[in-house]
Parts: C-alpha cells; sequence; structure tokens
C-alpha cells in the first residue's frame, strides 16, 4: 500500500485587499489583543470567497478555504481550475514558499518546485551557481550535483550560457534551466506550476516525458496547467479548485469533463471576462464570441453535419505589424481535434491598427455528436501569445440531421471526426 507523502488540512489562506500598510497596525493589534484573551482572529471570520467578477464589501478576501486532501507517493496528480481559483496559491503552500492561514501541510520527503520564471534563482550569479545552489537548497551534497550537472545542462539546452548570469536569460531559458533542476535533483515530490506555456512546444513535450520518468520512479509529480491535453496525458487524478475550494477530486478524466462543464454553463451571454484570459499582454483583448449557425443565429447546439461559425470580437491595443488569431475545437477529454488560422483571400492579414475588429470562421461540421469546447488565441508570428482563452465557449452536436434523413447512426464508431474522404473500390 501506498505511503500518504503529501496531506492538507484544513488549508485556507486569506489575504487583505487595498493598498499594502493602509489600517494593518490597528488590525494586528485587535488580532494580538485577541490571542493574548485566548480569543479566535477576529478577521477570520470575515472575508469574501474569492470571485473576482464581483466587488465585494469585505476588505478580506479568501483564496483559499477549508482545502483537504491526500497525495500518496508515486502519484500524478492535475490541479486545474480557472484564474483566480487558488491554485498557484495552494502550490506555494504546499511548497512551503507561504505560509497557511489556518490548516496545515504535512510533507514527507523533499520538494522541488517551478512555481514562476526564475524561482529559486539568484539573479546575479550564472546558471551553474544556480543549480549548485537548488541542489544545496535540497540538501544533496556537492559531488550529487555535481554527478547530475551534465543531465540537467544537456536538457535545459543552455550550454552555451551556463556560466553567464541568469538576469540575462530569457523567460524560455530560465523556464529551461528551472525545469532542468527541478526535475533532475531527485526530489520526493515535484511541483511544477503553469510556467512550462513560457517555452515552446517541444520543450512542452519534453517536460511532460521527463514527470512521467520522474513518476514511473516511484516520486510524487502536482501538476497545474491550463493545457487540458497535457493533463490528461501526464495526470491519473484530478483536483478541481472554484472559488478558493475544492470543486472535486477524482480521476483526471471526471474532473476535466466537471471542469468544461463548468465553462459551458459560464459563457452562455458570450461576453469574455478579463480574468478569462490565460495569457494577455494588453495588446489585444477578445471581447466577445458567439457559435453560430448557417442563418447566423446563436446557437450552443447543432444539428449533424450542419454547418457552424465562430465569430469573435476583439480590440487591438496597440498598432500590430503582426499577427495570427486561431481557433481550436477541443473534445469532452481536452484534446485539439482541429486548429485554424486567420486567411482572407489565402492571404494572412499582418497588420492591424488600434480598435475594435470582428472575426467570422466558417467551418465544415464534421464532429460526431457529442460535446466540444472552443480555445482561442491572438498571437505574434515569433509564436508569442497577446491574448489566450481556454475553453471560453462550447456547443453540442446532437445525432439529429437538419434534413431528419441522414441522422447519426454508427454508435458503435470510435473517434471525434467523420471525414467526408473520398473512397474508390474498384474489382481486381
Amino acid at each position: 500500500m501506498s505511503k500518504i507523502v503529501l496531506k492538507a488540512e484544513n488549508i485556507s489562506k486569506q489575504y487583505r485587499l487595498g493598498q499594502l500598510g493602509t489600517g494593518t497596525i490597528s488590525h494586528d493589534l485587535n488580532r494580538l489583543w485577541a490571542k493574548m484573551r485566548g480569543k479566535e482572529d477576529p478577521y477570520l471570520k470575515l472575508g469574501d470567497v474569492n470571485d473576482r467578477s464581483r466587488i465585494e464589501k469585505s476588505d478580506y478576501v479568501w483564496s483559499l478555504k477549508d482545502i483537504n486532501f491526500e497525495i500518496k507517493e508515486g502519484e500524478v496528480v492535475g490541479i486545474i481550475g480557472k484564474n483566480g481559483a487558488g491554485k498557484s496559491t495552494l502550490l506555494k503552500i504546499l511548497s512551503q514558499v507561504t505560509s497557511p492561514t489556518t490548516g496545515e501541510v504535512k510533507v514527507k520527503g523533499r520538494i522541488a518546485s517551478l512555481l514562476e520564471v526564475g524561482t529559486g534563482f539568484h539573479p546575479d550569479l550564472s546558471g551553474r551557481e544556480n543549480i549548485f545552489l537548488n541542489g544545496a537548497i535540497l540538501g544533496m551534497t556537492k559531488q550529487e550535483i555535481k554527478s547530475k550537472l551534465d543531465e540537467i545542462v544537456d536538457f535545459s539546452g543552455v550550454a552555451k550560457y551556463l556560466d553567464t548570469p541568469v538576469k540575462r536569460y530569457s523567460s524560455g531559458m530560465m523556464v529551461r534551466l528551472g525545469f532542468a533542476v527541478a526535475a533532475h535533483l531527485e526530489p520526493e515530490i515535484l511541483i511544477v506550476d503553469e510556467v512550462l506555456a513560457v517555452g515552446d512546444q517541444e520543450f512542452q513535450d519534453k517536460c511532460i516525458g521527463k514527470m512521467k520518468d520522474v513518476s514511473n520512479s516511484g516520486r510524487t509529480v502536482l501538476f497545474v496547467s491550463h493545457n487540458m491535453s497535457a493533463v490528461k496525458n501526464l495526470c491519473k487524478k484530478g483536483i478541481l479548485l472554484e472559488k478558493g475550494s475544492i470543486s472535486s477530486i477524482n480521476s483526471i478524466n471526471d474532473v476535466i469533463n466537471k471542469y468544461l462543464e463548468k465553462n459551458q454553463q459560464n459563457n452562455q451571454n458570450g461576453i469574455i471576462s478579463s480574468s478569462a484570459s490565460f495569457v494577455n499582454t494588453g495588446e489585444a483583448k477578445f471581447k466577445t464570441i458567439h457559435i453560430k449557425n448557417i442563418n447566423n443565429e446563436s446557437i450552443n447546439e447543432i444539428n449533424y453535419k450542419s454547418p457552424i461559425k465562430v465569430c469573435t470580437t476583439f480590440e487591438i491595443l496597440t498598432d500590430l505589424k503582426d499577427f495570427f488569431i486561431d481557433v481550436r475545437i477541443i473534445n469532452s477529454e481536452g484534446t485539439t481535434l482541429t486548429h485554424s488560422m486567420n486567411k482572407y483571400k489565402n492571404k494572412t492579414i499582418t497588420a492591424l491598427k488600434k480598435g475594435f475588429y470582428e472575426s467570422i470562421v466558417s467551418l465544415n461540421n464534421n464532429f460526431q455528436p457529442g460535446n466540444y469546447s472552443i480555445t482561442i488565441g491572438i498571437f505574434h508570428e515569433n509564436g508569442y501569445y497577446m491574448d489566450y482563452v481556454e475553453n471560453i465557449s462550447s456547443f453540442k452536436v446532437s445525432k439529429i440531421a437538419s434534413d431528419n434523413l441522414n441522422n447519426y447512426s454508427y454508435h458503435w464508431i470510435e473517434g471525434n471526426l467523420f471525414d467526408d474522404a473520398e473512397w474508390l473500390i474498384n474489382k481486381l
């Protein structure tokens, strides 16, 4: 039977809103007076849930509230949820970067974490020196670190800059070295936040492979990402956070399905909130999204084989010399099925002035009956996103065709796409 290596007991984290230093002396005195009398902290009774879409009355907010779970040795656990759900705060508490307001975390073994770009690095030290620094923090001897040095450098791909101060590294280089250090210095528990999104696709795949190797060796992995395909590929168990509380702990498939269903229900009006973006640089911003049928009617269910249109409005906040818009269709398991990018009469639009715009993508509906969601993004030619919103809208493909004659009846067929390929069968 696997032993428990990480246990969260009644974890809550409270933050005070507003400017630092405003009224904190009086609050601290009230807390001290309550403690001297053996009373409960009076401010623990205050506070709103962490819902960024509303303006609350209280000066306090619970980033996390009553979190309880156990993680066993060798488990690979995906932690998912919308922006602001409390994922990063939870990982910081588990990594012992910050303390919980109430509750306790019990850990057995060494923890290596990659929570933000440059986590644990001293900017004035070189990459090589930071490798040894991180190893020492994990309790490793200099000889142990030396034995892993070549593997770390080879995996990170920054050999040329190994003796350069890391403050001169790009964000991508920083993440490469940070992940290589965290994964190769043999911690019992590896915690990785969504910083891997900074790296390119090749490096992300490389990291997923390494985390699989880590878990196969009996060590534990906690992984936070908005990439449902990556989470499903890596994890067996999932934790869904919603407004600072655990909404579900179950198999990763069940947790992802619940997450997608909640996102589908929360965007029926088509408005994209400012907090929905996974990445936003302030250069461009999606405003609305609607799924429409051939009659230009907004829908959330479409007939089998009926064409669909994905219509978005967006604002360009600074003149762009190059840009792409992409639309992805995601199945209920988080796998990307199709990926379309903007073209107009076979020419990509490469420049736009400040202002508001509309994009319309017409798609042939070759989807088998089921539930699907849409991810949209605006990015530069070099691949860096200006705005990226995952699973922001959804639609269902019914089994009924629009003519009610060619209804879907192939219930035994697997997959999500039913391609209208041309077939030719000849007698030999």
